[in-house]
């Protein structure tokens, strides 16, 4: 019987040991090429909605960008606010889509925030490591973006990739998982309302260590699922690799969804979260089904076994 782990979330537990070896090589040399952040913060201006985790209170903007999971920039939590600082997004960047869809096209990131006008969603974020925080998001809803390229009708699936540079980022090899970062989810749940790209947050443009410029949000599904600095985006008939599935499918499965049912191998009962950006050491609190969404997305899997299609 798998035993409750420690609500003190050590590194070492959550962390490959080979990864916990290589990243502080990385770090050594990561520090001495360190430059500023090439493009400041700009303010954004978005609708606020009714999206708003049921009034929840929402996380310091201290803990959201200095508390990250970004493993292509180190894999504690405090590196990638630190090692992000020596990569500039590309001012042009741009986002392909394709696959199994009629106008395969690709746009440039100023393109896609005019496609809708910008949005602000406050959502929890729930991570498979028993953590939480509640965040507002600002961005366009993902359907918004997938209809441009009208997916065809064998595209059953959206699969994703993240932005990859070896000679600014760790390797596979450091980061104990395969690089560049891929996810992907069904063709419904993408196309579902609570589905969000994002681009900023607090009212301002992403920073480096959340996913800048353009990240993906799926507030009912583990945190891994909603994958960084994307880059590509494509429609497929078959079901995607992702990158944790890869890494350990038995702890790893293709949905991800926030289940408190079902239990981690390695970081155990998944019924509890600690809820961080809640004063020093956030508030221990119970795990909801789908993180508190399932009212809108419980029919998305009425006829699956959600221990078993984790």
């Amino acid at each position: 019987m798998l035993s409750r782990p420690s609500w003190a979330l050590a590194y070492s537990s959550v962390t490959p040991k080979e990864a916990y070896l290589n990243r502080r090589r990385f770090l050594a040399t990561a520090t001495a090429l360190t430059l500023s952040r090439g493009l400041r913060a700009e303010k954004l201006d978005a609708i606020r909605t009714s999206y708003n985790a049921d009034g929840e209170r929402v996380a310091s903007m201290r803990a959201v960008t200095s508390y990250n999971n970004f493993y292509e920039f180190g894999t504690s939590k405090d590196e990638p606010a630190q090692l992000s600082k020596r990569w500039t997004p590309d001012p042009g960047w741009k986002v392909e889509l394709s696959g199994e869809v009629l106008k395969p096209k690709t746009l440039s990131l100023d393109a896609l925030k005019r496609l809708s006008p910008l949005e602000e969603r406050i959502y929890r974020l729930r991570c498979v490591e028993m953590w939480s925080m509640v965040i507002p998001w600002i961005g366009i809803p993902l359907s918004t973006v997938l209809k441009q390229v009208e997916p065809s009708g064998r595209a059953k699936f959206v699969a994703f990739e993240s932005y990859y540079d070896p000679k600014m980022m760790l390797s596979s090899r450091q980061a104990g998982i395969q690089f560049p970062y891929i996810e992907g989810l069904r063709l419904d749940e993408a196309m579902h309302p609570l589905a969000f790209l994002a681009v900023g947050l607090y009212g301002e443009t992403l920073p480096h260590q959340n996913g800048a410029p353009l990240r993906l949000v799926i507030p009912w599904k583990y945190g891994f699922k909603s994958i960084k600095s994307i880059t590509k985006i494509r429609f497929t008939e078959k079901m995607p690799s992702t990158t944790w599935n890869l890494s350990w499918p038995e702890a790893y499965g293709f949905y991800s969804n926030v289940n408190p049912n079902r239990a981690h191998p390695r970081n155990g009962p998944q019924d509890r979260e600690r809820r961080l950006g809640e004063g020093m050491l956030g508030t221990v609190r119970p795990t909801r089904l789908f993180n508190g969404y399932a009212d809108q997305v419980q029919g998305l899997y009425s006829a699956m076994d959600l221990i078993r299609n984790y």
